[in-house]
């Protein structure tokens, strides 16, 4: 699906606030018979209620109903500018989800504008992506004539079995200077038995580090923070959420 990874339209999400989390979640098979369960759709709720911008993967809902009511749910406001948007085009084939880029800011400033690229891979093919999400980069510099405050977020599976510590060498994103890694490797972003750093927050931009809250990019860990057995936190995902939180502009 065209951002699968869908922002819930985005636009409709945002509200004001002093401090901007943003996060990008995993939620294992979301559609309309996640959503109809109660236990398991508060829980969702009360994760995402915690965010002003939310990235939700893996979303199973040909025709978004179950978004759509997920929005309704949340029930925020608009306060930001959706400025533009970019479907990048993957001349090469290389991602099985190109990334659909988003372009937003708080008032129409131009200040304020905020970059999204979300990125879910597919796990054999997970160095690949990563890697080419540089030249989404350079695209994104050459289309909006801006390196400042792009953020690369979601379900990199960038750990255990699909990037080895001999694969980072390969991958720009990595390697260049210009990328700050958020998440650090050694993070545990799975529920369950596993403990992998598969979700990741990537930014670049001198501005955008600027504004980014000292220890704020983090895992949640939403089994601890409601008291949930393994199976209740399974039966929601099997990620945590990853965040970040960012300075007013």
């Amino acid at each position: 699906m065209k951002l699968a990874a869908v922002l819930l339209r985005l636009a409709l999400l945002l509200h004001a606030a002093e401090a901007l989390r943003i996060c990008a979640f995993n939620i294992q098979s979301f559609g309309d018979t996640k959503l109809s369960d109660q236990s398991i759709s508060k829980i969702i709720v009360k994760i995402l209620s915690q965010y002003d911008i939310i990235l939700v993967q893996e979303v199973r809902d040909a025709d978004l109903s179950a978004v759509q009511e997920l929005m309704e749910r949340l029930n925020r406001t608009k306060s930001f500018s959706l400025m533009d948007k970019y479907q990048y085009p993957d001349p090469d084939s290389t991602f099985s989800r190109p990334p659909f880029v988003v372009k937003f800011a708080a008032s129409g400033s131009k200040e304020s504008e905020l970059v999204l690229v979300p990125l879910h891979t597919s796990p054999s093919q997970a160095v690949a992506e990563i890697d080419a999400l540089y030249d989404v980069y350079l695209k994104i510099i050459d289309k909006w004539e801006t390196d400042q405050n792009i953020m690369f977020l979601g379900d990199f599976n960038a750990d255990c079995n699909y990037v080895g510590k001999t694969d980072w060498n390969s991958i720009r994103l990595r390697t260049s200077e210009v990328f700050n890694w958020l998440i650090p490797d050694d993070t545990d972003t799975t529920v369950g038995n596993s403990d992998c750093a598969y979700d990741r927050i990537v930014v670049s931009g001198s501005r955008l580090r600027k504004w980014i809250e000292p220890k704020s990019a983090k895992v949640f860990d939403f089994q601890r923070a409601f008291k949930l057995s393994q199976e209740e936190a399974l039966a929601i995902s099997d990620h945590f959420p990853v965040e970040v939180g960012l300075k007013s502009p």
